[in-house]
């Protein structure tokens, strides 16, 4: 009697240990990866006509990969100036080498360079804190975007003194093709490997950014043409976030 107790007791534990891996799986699945990536961005204008008109003061993107409504903070990485947007659709059709159509709105705000439109781009949640305190100004600036001049309102005060504008220094074309990072060196070998085989690509190039951190890097590209082709050459090859690094 007491061996039968025994084997119900431990029949029941075993499966009481069985489950456990199983729940957290399912809280395993809840976890989303956040999207984030740096590469060159679409300013749109009127000469792209085959892609849907996007208003010069929106607060809205075309992104290729994340769903319609996503809010996403875009950041210029050459002076840490961010907003919040929205994407307004993911089925526009434009070269696998913009991340993302922007607005002149957004390129302007954002003080991007016109020749060099870089920029991030991170998928965040409506629940965040950075989304609660921006929220107000960017619902509001929603509102006012299509009645408001691209130049806005400028009001000159006649007291005021002048001040010496600062001059941009232009800074040499530099830029990199990030395919992956990887926790062992070899299979970052394995990776090079495969870019010269399946590829013309020869200027690839390993980064050792820790002991257990190394960095498959294309380039450096002096010139945008040449990254541009490189960086398509690379699509067919379905890599999972290609993305374009400035060598400062």
């Amino acid at each position: 009697m007491n061996y039968k107790i025994l084997l119900i007791l431990f029949s029941f534990f075993l499966i009481s240990c069985v489950q456990i891996p199983d729940e957290l799986n399912k809280n395993e699945l809840k976890l989303e990866k956040v999207y984030s990536n740096s590469g060159f961005a679409l300013i749109y204008d009127e000469s792209l006509n085959k892609i849907k008109k996007l208003d010069d003061r929106s607060l809205m993107i075309y992104h290729k990969l994340l769903k319609r409504k996503s809010t996403v903070k875009i950041t210029n990485p050459k002076n840490d100036k961010s907003l919040i947007a929205e994407v307004k659709s993911n089925n526009q059709k434009f070269s696998d080498f913009y991340n993302s159509v922007i607005s002149k709105r957004i390129a302007e705000d954002l003080d991007l360079d016109f020749n060099e439109p870089l920029l991030e781009i991170v998928l965040v949640s409506r629940n965040s804190t950075f989304i609660a305190k921006k929220s107000k100004t960017f619902e509001e600036e929603k509102k006012v975007a299509q009645k408001a001049p691209i130049d806005g309102i400028q009001i000159k005060d006649l007291n005021s003194t002048p001040t010496k504008k600062k001059k941009n220094i232009k800074l040499k074309f530099s830029y990199s093709i990030k395919l992956a990072d990887f926790y062992y060196k070899s299979s970052a070998k394995m990776m090079i490997s495969r870019i010269k085989n399946e590829t013309n690509i020869k200027n690839s190039r390993i980064q050792q950014l820790s002991k257990t951190k190394f960095r498959v890097l294309i380039g450096p590209f002096n010139d945008i043409k040449s990254l541009k082709e490189s960086y398509e050459k690379l699509s067919p090859m379905n890599f999972e976030n290609l993305e374009i690094l400035n060598n400062v």
